[in-house]
């Protein structure tokens, strides 16, 4: 395990190396091409809410981050690469891994977060740790890795950081695997309920009716009803059919259907919109407005706020990285915390943790954009109380495709979380007791629910 630490560390730097070199370049090209005014909307990334509360002091930062840019988790043979005419991008990194843009800008939003905790007094310029001061630890997989050593290399430049991670490389690790660890006929009644309500009136019917307009608009860009998917399967179109459900014990929640489907080309798309800076062939040769891409990644939130935000799914799934979540917040000499995972995992835990509805200003995606961190910063009060300040941290669709780097002046977007249930002070903050009892439910609510099947067969 170490050498294969060390040997991923060695690789990404080089990796680091050679984007930097290119990374101005690259980015002025990405600039002069394109055409803004119809697919952004023409705004500045605000800092108002960066502003750190009067009279308070940052005591301590944990971070759930989803890794940042990667290639789609299909190959050119697979149904994604059958469900077009065109050709795909040419990726820079092989299926389901990290890309050399995604080393770049998760890169830059580690240096944004170190000039701010440095602001903020948290660490020193050029830190280097010591103790249990700072832990970073990822699943086991390629991107995660990948996207916590670029993120501790923007943090702590000097530091040498290491990255934390629990199995084989390309397995995934129980604590982050958005997995039903316990399953039984009234579980399933209950989620089937709260994922039918999604759909209104309708049910499980009316998720997928609602998203017609988005197939046929995905459709077009991808020149469906001629690709080999289609006259393999005798179609012209995305089947109208009921998402099916699959609920199973040590498994994720899953779905088959024209919502799977959809979202494989949906999520290549948009991912292909980050790779690609001009913007007719990030399209396949469409003129798309920017509400048109927000209609294409609406496919993609869809999919994972179904199989993943139902009250008593998500409960179930994020409950390992609830518990190690709050570990963290309580974690005697910590000072700042790592944990990198997926948009299931950030989707799970914003659900369990009963987070109400928010919106995303530039960003295609509404729910856990890509490279997304759910930040917890604990601070202390002028009272000395203890008190935390939730939020979603994302860098823009300009700042994606334009390799913007990040910092006091230009930073990522964030959006403040607020909790059904919770009040905050007259500061916008939460007692940190309150925050932590939130968690104690969320981890609680799984143990009733595996404990009245003990106690049923006690």
């Amino acid at each position: 395990m170490t050498k294969i630490a060390k040997a991923i560390r060695a690789s990404l730097i080089f990796l680091l190396t050679a984007v930097v070199l290119f990374s101005g370049l690259f980015g002025c090209a990405a600039q002069n091409t394109g055409t803004k005014g119809e697919t952004s909307p023409s705004s500045e990334t605000g800092t108002a809410s960066y502003a750190a509360p009067e009279g308070y002091t940052l005591s301590r930062m944990v971070i759930l981050s989803r890794h940042n840019i990667r290639s789609p988790l299909s190959g050119s043979g697979s149904t994604l690469g059958k469900m077009t005419t065109h050709e795909w991008t040419e990726w820079s990194a092989p299926t389901g891994e990290l890309t050399l843009r995604g080393g770049m800008q998760e890169t830059a939003m580690g240096q944004y977060f170190r000039q701010y905790l440095v602001e903020q007094g948290l660490m020193p310029e050029n830190w280097q740790p010591s103790g249990e001061a700072v832990r970073f630890y990822a699943n086991s997989m390629q991107r995660t890795i990948a996207t916590a050593q670029y993120f501790a290399a923007g943090l702590l430049p000097v530091a040498n950081q290491t990255i934390e991670y629990h199995c084989d490389l390309g397995t995934m690790d129980p604590v982050f695997t958005p997995q039903l660890t316990y399953v039984d006929e009234a579980f399933c009644a209950q989620a089937m309920e709260e994922i039918a309500a999604m759909g209104g009136a309708q049910g499980l019917r009316g998720i997928t009716a609602a998203l017609q307009d988005h197939y046929r608009l995905l459709e077009k860009v991808l020149d469906f009803q001629n690709s080999e998917y289609a006259k393999e399967n005798g179609i012209t179109a995305l089947p109208d059919d009921e998402p099916q459900i699959h609920l199973e014990v040590n498994k994720e929640p899953s779905v088959t259907g024209s919502l799977k489907t959809a979202t494989s080309a949906s999520d290549a798309l948009v991912l292909q919109y980050f790779e690609e800076p001009d913007d007719a062939k990030a399209a396949f040769g469409n003129a798309l407005t920017w509400e048109q891409w927000c209609d294409i990644a609406h496919i993609t939130d869809t999919y994972t706020t179904v199989l993943f935000t139902a009250p008593s799914v998500a409960v179930n799934v994020a409950h390992p990285l609830l518990m190690e979540l709050e570990s963290e917040l309580t974690a005697q000499g910590r000072q700042f915390s790592f944990l990198c995972g997926h948009d299931s995992n950030v989707a799970s835990v914003l659900a369990a943790l009963g987070v109400e509805d928010y919106a995303l200003l530039e960003s295609v995606s509404q729910e856990t954009p890509i490279g997304c961190k759910l930040v917890f910063a604990c601070w202390t009060g002028p009272d000395g109380g203890d008190y935390a300040e939730v939020s979603l941290v994302y860098q823009t669709v300009e700042q994606l495709r334009g390799c913007r780097m990040l910092d006091l002046n230009n930073p990522p977007q964030k959006v403040k979380l607020s909790f059904a249930g919770l009040n905050a002070n007259a500061d916008g903050l939460y007692r940190l007791e309150d925050l932590l009892a939130r968690f104690d439910e969320a981890i609680c609510a799984y143990d009733v629910m595996t404990g009245a099947r003990l106690g049923d067969a006690a």
